[in-house]
């Protein structure tokens, strides 16, 4: 700026923007309206359609769902009695919800220290091999593009179908070892062994990826850092450098795996009957709403009840690991 010391001006004092200064300013400002105006137009034009279809297809739905929860619903969408909360206390007592809490308990216990594990130990093999290194991921990885409606009646109908022919009884029977009928013996469960087995192929392919990718993120030099300190190469090294520089990964793979044992659905419903046993609780939910009876008010409720309990587990995870958290 140019300050006027001459004519009656007092000294130091600024001169007045002229016409060209202001019509400049101006012609900024309609430029930085529009650029902001342009900003916001192209954010609704990418996030829109996401934002209407969360909107109509999740949110909707449970409010909706919480509507009917309310009500005695038998048969209908549209009820006109109100019960209040006696359909969250009904399956919440003891009964087939509260068994199927159980059943996801046991499945989770089962199918999330295998997956975990076994993802880990096939992450740290591919990421060892020198050869054919992408032929080994694609074929860990590619199971999991399988759908699980498929891999359920490969299982049950090649595999696990329980007569003489079938696969595995094929194997025992070279041993000496009688046909075992593997989906319809309730003593021994030996179906437990039908539904673990499944899930593990269809997801181990997918949780390797990912300790895979962290994996190739952690610095060499931390490895060599930690052989000049004395670390051998092996137990110690996993121990005190990888797995450390995995915990973020692994908690995230930890959380995903009980938020898929919650929603296990697919190889239950296809592997087993209508049966009261075996049963968790999306499948005793897919009855009870859209059974015989068709009550969505219970099944509402149950819905409602099983999304709480998933917020929760997640919740409570993330604040005892700390997951979102940087590390320090």
């Amino acid at each position: 700026m140019t300050t006027i010391t001459t004519g009656g001006a007092r000294p130091g004092a600024t001169a007045p923007p002229g016409p060209a200064a202001k019509a400049k300013a101006k012609a900024k400002a309609r430029r930085d309206g529009h650029g902001m105006r342009g900003s916001t137009r192209t954010f609704w034009l990418f996030a829109g359609p996401f934002l209407a279809g969360l909107l109509l297809f999740v949110y909707v739905p449970v409010g909706w769902s919480f509507y009917l929860s309310l009500f005695q619903a038998q048969n209908t969408v549209t009820p006109t009695k109100f019960v209040g909360l006696d359909n969250y206390a009904d399956i919440l007592t003891e009964g087939p919800f509260t068994d199927s809490l159980w059943t996801f308990t046991l499945f989770a216990l089962i199918v999330v220290p295998l997956t975990f594990v076994l993802a880990l130990a096939l992450a740290l093999l591919v990421h060892r091999i020198r050869v054919a290194r992408a032929f080994f991921r694609s074929v860990f990885f590619i199971p999991t593009a399988c759908s699980y409606v498929v891999a359920s009646m490969v299982w049950k109908l090649s595999i696990f179908n329980g007569v003489r022919f079938g696969l595995v009884n094929t194997v025992l029977g070279w041993f000496g070892i009688e046909p075992v009928a593997w989906i319809g013996t309730v003593s021994p469960p030996w179906y437990w062994l039908v539904l673990v087995t499944v899930r593990l192929w269809l997801q181990l392919g997918f949780y390797m990826i990912l300790f895979l990718a962290a994996l190739q993120q952690i610095p060499k030099e931390l490895y060599e850092a930690a052989w000049t300190d004395g670390a051998r190469p092996g137990w110690q090294t996993f121990r005190h450098v990888t797995l450390p520089q995995l915990r973020t990964t692994s908690v995230a793979v930890v959380l995903l795996l009980l938020i898929a044992a919650y929603q296990a659905f697919d190889e239950f419903y296809n592997l087993l009957p209508n049966t009261p046993y075996a049963r968790p609780p999306l499948v005793y939910l897919y009855y009870t709403a859209l059974g015989q009876g068709q009550d969505f008010g219970h099944g509402s409720a149950g819905a409602l009840v099983l999304s709480a309990l998933i917020t929760m587990v997640t919740l409570l995870q993330g604040r005892i690991f700390g997951f979102g958290k940087a590390d320090s």
